[in-house]
């Protein structure tokens, strides 16, 4: 297996968005055959040179700069910002990050098994529009980017998954 596309477990703690009116969620799971500690997996995850691109953007465009110092911070649950996000809810295997402008949330959770580790990765999208009839709506924008998304999220998650295989 390397990515597949799943329902979020149960536990997760973007399930709080899934039954949301007018929101689009997704999770994306992977396993490594080895022992990972969460921490080490939101460091990867976040510093993986995919991501660092985003990162790089973020610094550009929104003026939100971010270091692998940070990210280190984030991981070790001593930071509850990073670059543009603030963590919105967190456990000991599970973070939830929103973004600056309340629209997006990133999770990530891990699960240990007993042939390795099993790594999530999912997204939240909450409406902030509204459709013709007035219900929530996610606007045109996101509709026209949603299939960039999800190649994204894969990627994101292939690239931590390398990362943590290879470190």
């Amino acid at each position: 297996m390397l990515i597949e596309k799943c329902s979020t477990p149960p536990n997760s703690i973007l399930n709080k968005y899934v039954n949301m009116p007018g929101a689009y969620t997704d999770s994306y799971l992977t396993e490594i055959p080895a022992q990972v500690s969460f921490s080490d997996y939101v460091f990867a995850f976040y510093t993986t040179p995919l991501f660092k691109v985003e990162r790089l953007i973020l610094k550009i465009v929104v003026r939100k700069p971010s270091t692998d110092q940070e990210a280190r911070e984030l991981a070790d649950d001593t930071r509850s910002q990073f670059a543009a996000w603030t963590v919105e809810d967190r456990s000991a295997n599970q973070i939830l990050m929103c973004d600056f402008a309340g629209n997006t949330r990133s999770w990530l959770m891990s699960i240990q098994t007993e042939n390795g580790t099993r790594l999530y990765f999912g997204s939240a999208v909450v409406p902030q529009h509204r459709s013709k009839d007035g219900g929530p709506s996610l606007g045109f924008v996101f509709r026209v980017l949603l299939g960039f998304h999800k190649i994204y999220s894969v990627l994101l998650l292939s690239s931590a998954r390398t990362r943590l295989l290879y470190r």
